[in-house]
Parts: structure tokens; C-alpha cells; sequence
């Protein structure tokens, strides 16, 4: 799997007001626009790490989420700007942030339209894999761009982080928020969906991912690991938790009826 590019933030255009993390589009020194997801904002590095784990891991699945990228903020980046709350919250993003490749004229998922069962399962187990809590029939965080389904904002995944603690229960959970998933309507194939995942997750792949993780968004006021012992944190929380994907797919399943 190949790491992320690295982009240098050239040009802030817009605040994308959709949640609390305030995303905004941008530009880059590549000449692409971005919506960047700042570490300065809400739960901070976190959420980046949970957006870069979390599309990391659809991309293995082979599903359709805009490219990922590291998106360096120079320090003096948005000082023009006259917005206070949007200045501070690049004041504190200096440095490695988050870029997914901006795709334009995109338009929102309708829960109405009818997808491939399979690729509805894959997401659903994806969700359930990453304890994702944000893609309901409220905010699906799903586009349609050029006729296919794009997945978008997993930054609220993995939120034992929040916690950090008990790590191997954590990893053990059902995942009961599955129930609102807006495609378990349309998951009919989970069985298939999690042998699929067991066949391309490795541990090796698996620990590939983890090993994207900056160094830099591992220094945590809040733990006392260092970012090596952090990186090794998440990659046994998923391999134990692929390990025993029983327990929320039977979660999923049960919630279908």
C-alpha cells in the first residue's frame, strides 16, 4: 500500500460549515483542491488519525474514497484572514494536516437510490470494523460522484481513543451503533463482506497502515506512550478486533432482523 503524498497548503477558499471540525476547501502546491481536515480543530490529531486509518482501510477493501494526502499548513498560512474563529483554528493546524482529494460537483447520497448489496455490506462492515458512528440516514457522509458511490469522513471512528484505556475490550465490542447505519437496509451479503476482509487484511497490511500514523500526531498530552507504543496500540486494537469479527457482525446482522 503506498503512503500518502505530501502537499503543501497553498490558498484557504472556503469553510466547509458541515459539523464541528470545520473542514474547508483548499488549495495546494499541486494545483488541487482539497478538503482539509485540521488538527487544530475539535478532537484534534485524532480525528486524523481515525480519517487516515479509516480510509486507509476502505481503500484496501478496494472502496471508492478520494485520495488521501498529508497537507503541510505554513505557519503564516490564513493571517489575512478576517473570520477570528477561522484564524485561530488555523493558528493551531501548523504543521501536517489532512487533505482528501476535493471532488467537485459531487452531490449528497439519497438513501433512496438502490446500490450493489455487496458494496453496501462492505461498507457496513467497514463501519462496524472501524466503530464508525457517523454515516446514518441523518448524515450519510457518502457522495455520488460521476455515478458511483464515494465514502467520505471517517473521523469518527475508533472512538476508544477518546478513552484510551482497556484496549483489548475496546477492540471486543459489538458495535451496537451499527442499528443506524443508513446502508444496513442494503447489506444483505455481511457473510460474504467479512470473508472478503479477512482474505485482504493482513497483519502485515494491517501494520502497514498503522505505520502511516506521523510521529508528530502522537504526542498526547493524555498517554504516556510514546508514538511507536501508540502506533503498536492501534495495530492491536485491529488485529483483534478482525480477529473476532464475529461478534459485530452478528451485532449487524441481529440489527437487520
Amino acid at each position: 500500500m503506498i503512503n500518502p503524498r505530501t502537499v503543501t497548503v497553498m490558498r484557504y477558499i472556503l469553510p466547509l460549515r458541515e459539523g464541528g471540525s470545520l473542514p474547508a476547501l483548499a488549495e495546494a502546491d499541486d494545483d488541487f483542491k482539497y478538503v482539509l481536515k485540521f488538527r487544530g480543530a475539535g478532537h484534534g490529531v485524532k480525528m486524523l488519525i481515525s480519517e487516515l486509518l479509516g480510509g486507509k482501510i476502505a481503500e484496501a477493501l478496494g472502496l471508492p474514497i478520494p485520495e488521501l494526502v498529508f497537507a503541510n499548513l505554513d505557519v503564516d498560512f490564513g493571517r489575512t484572514e478576517a473570520d477570528e474563529e477561522i484564524q485561530d483554528l488555523l493558528k493551531f493546524s501548523e504543521g501536517l494536516n489532512l487533505g482528501l482529494h476535493y471532488l467537485s460537483e459531487a452531490i449528497a447520497f439519497d438513501p433512496s437510490i438502490k446500490i450493489d448489496p455487496l458494496l453496501a455490506s462492505k461498507i457496513v462492515w467497514l463501519d462496524a470494523f472501524i466503530t464508525n458512528i457517523d454515516r446514518t440516514f441523518k448524515n450519510t457522509n457518502l457522495l455520488i460522484w460521476h455515478q458511483e458511490l464515494w465514502i467520505i469522513d471517517n473521523g469518527a471512528s475508533f472512538y476508544f481513543h477518546h478513552s484510551w484505556q482497556n484496549f483489548d475490550a475496546a477492540a471486543k465490542t459489538p458495535f451496537k451503533y451499527v442499528k443506524d447505519h443508513v446502508l444496513l437496509p442494503q447489506a444483505t451479503l455481511l457473510d460474504e463482506a467479512d470473508a472478503f476482509a479477512h482474505e485482504v487484511l493482513t497483519e502485515n497490511l494491517l501494520q502497514e497502515i498503522v505505520n502511516m500514523l506521523p510521529a508528530e500526531w502522537l504526542h498526547w498530552d493524555d498517554a504516556e506512550e510514546n508514538p511507536e507504543e501508540i502506533r503498536e496500540i492501534y495495530f492491536n486494537f485491529l488485529k483483534t478486533r478482525l480477529a473476532h469479527s464475529q461478534i459485530f457482525l452478528n451485532e449487524a446482522k441481529n440489527a437487520r432482523g
